[in-house]
């Protein structure tokens, strides 16, 4: 085999995504060969070099893992957290597999995440080049008329840049609040909370439905799936 860069290589090994991987790596906890690196050029021979994170080898897996997970509220989506909150490897700790979150969902926000060990799967359903749709439910406290679904669609400045046009559509009217379906192309944090905040609206509740072609179906709030060989290759197709 080639060489190959480090963090790519990390990623293939399910220690986290490419992203997170740099971040490791900066950090000076990736040792290859018995020298700590830090230099994000380096490339690694994965049939000779031997890589160590934080003291323990890593290699690529022989078959990957993919996951469906219904997260809930209250939860963590990282692999840690420096609080000692809860995260969602909690929830799937029985598991003998080193995973990670693709992508992330806030902390009061609930509904399907993937977790897996396939780095390339990872990047290629959160870089934004891709363009992978996320469709999410949203309760917001009252009325919500016409004008605000059309400037929320149109887009709204967050931290100086206008976000990406996406769909805001009226699912269920309430005497508390409105449900709405929200459709993104982009994955700011917390963004969803914060458009509607711009224009004057408070989301209650908030809940990721679907990934590009998966979806989060009836599976239990906690609870989690292997995802079927169907899926993944939907998956990567739609990632491509």
């Amino acid at each position: 085999m080639s060489r190959e860069r480090l963090q790519k290589y990390l990623a293939r090994c399910g220690v986290a995504s490419r992203r997170a991987s740099e971040a490791i790596i900066v950090a000076g906890r990736v040792w290859v060969n018995g020298v700590v690196v830090s230099e994000l050029g380096t490339s690694v021979d994965p049939d000779q070099d031997r890589v160590e994170v934080d003291g323990r080898r890593v290699m690529p897996p022989t078959a990957h893992t993919y996951l469906a997970l219904n997260k809930p509220t209250g939860v963590v989506s990282t692999a840690s957290d420096p609080q000692g909150r809860r995260t969602v490897i909690d929830l799937v700790s029985d598991l003998d597999r080193r995973l990670y979150p693709v992508g992330r969902l806030d902390y009061d926000s609930e509904g399907l995440l993937i977790l897996t060990d396939d780095g390339d799967l990872a990047m290629m359903l959160t870089h934004p080049r891709h363009d992978v749709e996320k469709e999410y439910r949203a309760f917001v406290r009252g009325d919500v008329p016409d004008r605000l679904l059309g400037q929320l669609a149109r887009g709204v400045e967050l931290d100086g840049r206008r976000t990406a046009p996406a769909r805001f559509t009226v699912e269920e009217r309430r005497e508390a609040g409105t449900w709405l379906r929200v459709v993104l192309h982009e994955g700011r944090n917390r963004q969803i909370r914060r458009m509607a905040a711009e224009v004057g609206l408070d989301v209650i509740r908030l809940i990721r439905v679907r990934i590009g072609t998966l979806l989060l179906g009836d599976l239990p709030t906690g609870a989690w799936r292997d995802l079927r060989p169907a899926e993944v290759a939907a998956l990567q197709r739609n990632g491509v």
